[in-house]
């Protein structure tokens, strides 16, 4: 029997978050016919609906879905935040994840799930630019703004956009197994298992802006001068305070110790030079002040979960002519 997928989208959504899952299990489907998956489009209302992009699609009326459901999942968009607020859409999606065998959201879609009660106590993920408000707005859900997709019991949610394509060959592997995962994303022309999480895309440094106007300035030094002694003494002096107020004062308004910020702003320096220069590793690490290339690979892979090579591999644009390497870049890792 063909697994039901039903897929609930609303004015504004994000087209790639209902596309790119339907055709994860519209190509399943093709290579198991009669063993693969029905998807439907649903919204409230039913008829055309555009997405945020401007392209309509002809979606069935939510509120005339009945039966059992295997998955429901709901796509995300930037309109969910005025789609939070409508009650009847919320109300059925809890009236239909209460009759499907799992529930999955695919970016902020997953706003829509936690309105509805069904993250509480849950671990989850979102958009790594809506991490932090998800956690704040729902204080009994769990999110870590890291991982491409969580599954947490009957629940699964996935990051940002394409990320939704992770999660549905996640949840064909989980139904029919690898070899038929593997063969859809060999014919999607995707990674079955994407390296690295969510941070490798985003701007690590997701820290609050310090209160006082020289810790702001201190802050942007930092930045700017990621090969410069930044260690607690030498900062603590350009601040005009003494070592342990200072570590006090400016963990207390950035979040982060000055250890810690200072790493994060390094590796985003490594990082951009990964991805615009052609520089050798040795030389990447010499300019983010992280010295070695082995700190270099430690620290990317405890920040991205990626080696560097790997990084610059995916990532790197076309490379200045004046920052070609003098040396051959056989060393990556």
């Amino acid at each position: 029997m063909q697994r039901r997928v039903v897929i609930v989208v609303f004015p504004g959504f994000q087209l790639l978050d209902m596309a790119g899952p339907a055709d994860v299990f519209g190509t399943a489907t093709l290579l198991r016919p009669g063993d693969g998956y029905a998807v439907e489009v649903v919204a409230p209302g039913g008829g055309p609906v555009a997405a945020g992009n401007g392209v309509t699609v002809v979606a069935g009326a939510l509120g005339d879905v009945s039966g059992p459901i295997d998955t429901l999942l709901v796509a995300g968009g930037l309109s969910v935040p005025r789609h939070v607020e409508d009650r009847a859409l919320i109300a059925d999606i809890v009236r239909l994840a209460a009759g499907a065998r799992r529930v999955a959201s695919v970016c902020n879609g997953a706003f829509l799930l936690a309105e509805a009660g069904l993250l509480d106590h849950r671990r989850v993920t979102t958009h790594w630019l809506a991490a932090g408000e998800l956690g704040s707005r729902y204080a009994d859900v769990e999110v870590d703004p890291d991982p491409l997709y969580i599954e947490d019991g009957d629940i699964w949610t996935s990051a940002g956009v394409l990320s939704g394509v992770d999660l549905a060959l996640a949840l064909v592997t989980r139904d029919h197994g690898h070899e038929l995962a593997t063969s859809v994303a060999r014919g999607l022309v995707v990674y079955l298992h994407r390296p690295g999480g969510q941070s490798q895309f985003s701007t690590p440094m997701r820290v609050r802006t310090p209160r006082s106007e020289p810790l702001r300035e201190l802050q942007a030094y930092i930045d700017a001068n990621p090969a410069a002694d930044l260690s607690v003494p030498a900062l603590a002096a350009l601040a005009g305070m003494s070592e342990r107020h200072f570590s006090r004062v400016f963990t207390e308004q950035t979040g982060l110790s000055p250890g810690r910020y200072v790493e994060r702003s390094r590796a985003d320096t490594a990082r951009r030079l990964l991805e615009v220069t052609a520089l050798p590793l040795a030389a990447v690490a010499r300019e983010a002040g992280l010295g070695t290339q082995e700190t270099l690979y430690r620290v990317f892979r405890r920040h991205w979960r990626i080696s560097p090579g790997d990084h610059r591999r995916r990532f790197r644009s076309k490379v200045p002519a004046d920052r070609a390497p003098t040396d051959p870049i056989s060393s990556e890792r």
